[in-house]
């Protein structure tokens, strides 16, 4: 199987046998916290997608930021700013866009990421953008007006969110996240322990968008 984060020509490396070595962080325009970061790879580019902290923009915990890749360590170029919290579901208690994961399908790139406080108010955010736009280009990106997956309190999960993408053997999609199976938090919440790792399956809207439902109850 090839490795989806190695260039296209590039050869493979197995990491269990490779040697590794350190070659420190990545270095952006602007020195301010940072976390979240993930890679793909579309139309021969290499993307780095991350959450970061604008000390210029008042009131604003994180926004994303999209780069090309000259190497898994360097960016290729400066950073756009593809989403920053503006909504009322993306404002709750924080102002947070985090935890982005590319999924490229349907002649769409999309990019979920993660809005709000970690709380109950935690959720999924959706970007879109035509696979052939210029992805470095802002305006080529358009914001789901709702968050696209929540706090089902029906089936008692709370804060879904930092969500991945991956299939099981026969290839049906799967969607990775992490959600509480309690609402009230006691404490600073980003001190909670018990977001647990959840996944279940999603399919797909009629236009081509992905359709995650609802976080399905536990169960034993």
């Amino acid at each position: 199987m090839e490795d989806p984060h190695v260039r296209p020509g590039e050869p493979q490396r197995r990491p269990l046998t490779g040697e590794w070595t350190e070659k420190g962080r990545i270095a952006t325009p602007v020195d301010s916290f940072s976390l979240d970061a993930t890679t793909f790879a579309h139309g021969g580019t290499q993307y780095l997608c991350w959450a970061q902290h604008d000390p210029g923009l008042e009131g604003s915990n994180t926004s994303l930021y999209l780069a090309a890749l000259a190497n898994p360590w360097t960016l290729a170029g400066d950073p756009v700013e593809i989403s920053r919290p503006e909504l009322d579901w993306e404002t709750v208690r924080f102002a947070v866009n985090e935890g982005p994961y590319a999924l490229v399908r349907n002649g769409k790139v999309f990019v979920t990421y993660s809005a709000s406080g970690t709380g109950a108010e935690y959720c999924v955010g959706l970007l879109s953008a035509d696979a052939d736009a210029d992805l470095l280009d802002p305006a080529s990106w358009t914001k789901s007006p709702v968050p696209v997956f929540a706090t089902n309190a029906a089936a008692g999960i709370y804060g879904p969110g930092h969500n991945a993408f991956t299939t099981d053997e026969d290839g049906r999609d799967l969607l990775v996240f992490h959600a509480r199976a309690y609402e009230e938090i006691t404490g600073d919440p980003l001190d909670n322990p018990d977001r647990h790792c959840r996944i279940q399956p999603f399919g797909w809207h009629a236009d081509g968008t992905p359709d995650f439902g609802a976080p399905l109850p536990e169960s034993e």
